[in-house]
Parts: structure tokens; sequence; C-alpha cells
């Protein structure tokens, strides 16, 4: 089965709290890997999302490590939208 992976960074202007993460993670870029697999059978190319993963700072007392955490896609749209609402206030 053919996979790919998406790479983006994704902007908070405030800390924030995402389902998957235990702690509030600070303002910043954080990098957001999407894997996508492949539908075969379809006459055209078409790829159905499989993981979404967040590159966030480690836990104390490892500041210095980063973890990759799997996560929603709809949980990752929730925190930004929450973030962008926080701007406007």
């Amino acid at each position: 089965m053919l996979t790919r992976s998406r790479r983006e960074t994704v902007t908070f202007r405030y800390p924030f709290r995402i389902k998957g993460v235990e702690r509030q993670l600070p303002a910043g870029a954080y990098e957001v890997v999407t894997d996508e697999e492949m539908i075969e059978g379809l006459s055209f190319p078409c790829f159905r999302r499989v993981a979404t993963l967040i590159m966030v700072p480690a836990a104390p007392p490892h500041h210095a490590s980063t973890e990759m955490i799997s996560i929603s896609s709809v949980d990752l749209a929730d925190a930004q939208q929450a973030d962008m609402a926080a701007s406007h206030d």
C-alpha cells in the first residue's frame, strides 16, 4: 500500500491544550506530520488520513528533548480555533 507523509508548521499565539497531551503547551511553532495511505481500486489517486502527529517539547525535566505525539486532526483544528478566538478577545 502506498503511503505518504505531509509536514506543516502550525503556530499558536497563546499557550494551549490539546487532547492527547496531558499538559499545557507554550505558544510557538509546532511541526505537524500527517500520514496518509492511498485508497486502492479507484480510477484516480485518492488518499485518506491514517495518523496525525505533533512534535512538542518533552515534559520536565527533559526540556531539551522533543516528543512526537499522536493526536486527532479534529482536536488539532479545535485547538487552532480556540487560539484564533483568544486573539480576538
